[in-house]
């Protein structure tokens, strides 16, 4: 990961060798990792966003980062960084103490700082898939300050990589990075999305697949919204217990599960829920174009 002085590396090889000791290695950025592809080659962007909250709503971006690479399509083997877009934003009012405190970004840093949404939009074209780590939480961030990148397939490592399969007991980035031999100074937006970009051209470690390869495989899949419509009050807890949860502006329990789970589900649900009795829900598709997303996708009943 670093470049060591010769009496350095060997103390840091001999530690390594040593069962009783783990070697971290600081994260340096860098641009080529791959020499020679060998199939169908496209292009993805990490994105990382820092905000002044948590509410997409009433909080604002106040730094963005994309780092543009491309991968194998075949393998998911990472090439190159082709590009990286990094810059501030001025929120137009202060940014509250407790999230300086986690980003370190002040009011002072952001002054006259605003995103260029030309440059953003250039950058933008020809990619095939934006990556975040949460993406539950930028996507609806950044929508809402560039609309183009509702046009976009997004993947979300942090839920979309079997992680714990692979043998990590968490999934917060910082931890990722620590049990995979690596720690950088996290919670600015590039390094962040460097520290994922290096996460994701790696094999993971049981299955010996690469990550990125793991990811794009699952986000590719369309998953299906189940809305249990008409559920029995004395039905929440046990759908509360099952993944569910509560739509307080349609008053439906709702869960996403994966097309090819969704049969055993509806019967499931027809089982626990209305007890046998005939019952319509409503299915919702979702593709990688609204996953994550604050918006709906097409609904169709579905008698059980």
């Amino acid at each position: 990961m670093t470049d060591l002085s010769p009496d350095l590396e060997q103390a840091a090889a001999q530690l390594e060798a040593h069962p009783d000791f783990r070697v971290l290695r600081r994260l340096v950025a860098r641009d080529q990792f791959e020499s020679q592809p060998s199939g169908e080659i496209a292009t993805a962007v990490v994105l990382d966003t820092e905000t002044t909250g948590r509410d997409p709503d009433t909080d604002k971006v106040i730094e963005l980062a994309l780092v543009k690479f491309e991968y194998e399509v075949g393998t998911g083997r990472v090439i190159r960084v082709k590009e990286v877009y990094s810059s501030l934003e001025d929120p137009g009012f202060p940014i509250p103490a407790e999230t300086i405190a986690i980003h370190g970004i002040t009011d002072e840093m952001v002054a006259g700082h605003q995103l260029d949404d030309s440059q953003i939009a250039q950058f933008m074209t020809g990619v095939q898939w934006v990556i975040a780590h949460n993406a539950s939480f930028d996507r609806p961030f950044t929508e809402a300050r560039l609309p183009l990148f509702k046009e976009v397939a997004w993947a979300c490592t942090h839920v979309q990589i079997p992680w714990s399969d692979e043998g990590f007991s968490g999934s917060k980035l910082e931890y990722l990075a620590w049990s995979s031999g690596f720690f950088y100074d996290a919670h600015r937006s590039e390094i962040d999305c460097r520290a994922l970009l290096e996460l994701l051209r790696r094999p993971l470690p049981k299955s010996k697949q690469i990550a990125l390869q793991v990811l794009l495989t699952q986000a590719t899949e369309p998953v299906l919204r189940l809305w249990a419509t008409g559920s029995p009050f004395d039905s929440k807890d046990a759908l509360r217990l099952r993944g569910y949860r509560w739509d307080a502006a349609r008053k439906i329990w709702h869960r996403v599960v994966a097309k090819a789970d969704a049969t055993a589900e509806s019967v499931w649900l027809k089982e626990h829920v209305y007890k046998s009795r005939p019952a319509q829900i409503e299915v919702e598709v979702i593709d990688a174009k609204l996953r994550f997303a604050d918006r709906p996708g097409p609904r169709k009943n579905r008698v059980i």
